[in-house]
């Protein structure tokens, strides 16, 4: 996953803007990323890689958490809604 591709969904998220935001903000616990453009608070699919990526800033002051391709990500999260994972907001990416 490149830095411009999105994240979270739902809000449009990207990478970019959440590792500027933990290197910014220094947040001090992973749920605090839903301050980010509220990142993680649509249908729950990105809450494990938004937590994958606090933990490695947390642990090594870095960022670069392994994430399959905006494709692939945005197919998985299709899936996952599919199966009644979560229920996007209006307007958010299927």
């Amino acid at each position: 996953m490149d830095l411009d591709d999105e994240l979270c969904l739902c809000f449009h998220v990207t990478k970019r803007k959440v590792v500027n935001f933990i290197r910014l903000e220094k947040p001090r616990r992973a749920g605090q990323l839903s301050d980010c453009f509220g990142a993680g608070t649509g249908c729950g699919w990105c809450r494990p890689f938004l937590s994958g990526l606090f933990e490695e800033a947390v642990d090594e002051g870095v960022t670069e958490e392994s994430l399959p391709t905006a494709e692939e990500y945005a197919q998985m999260r299709r899936s996952y809604i599919d199966k009644g994972g979560g229920t996007p907001p209006p307007g958010a990416s299927p």
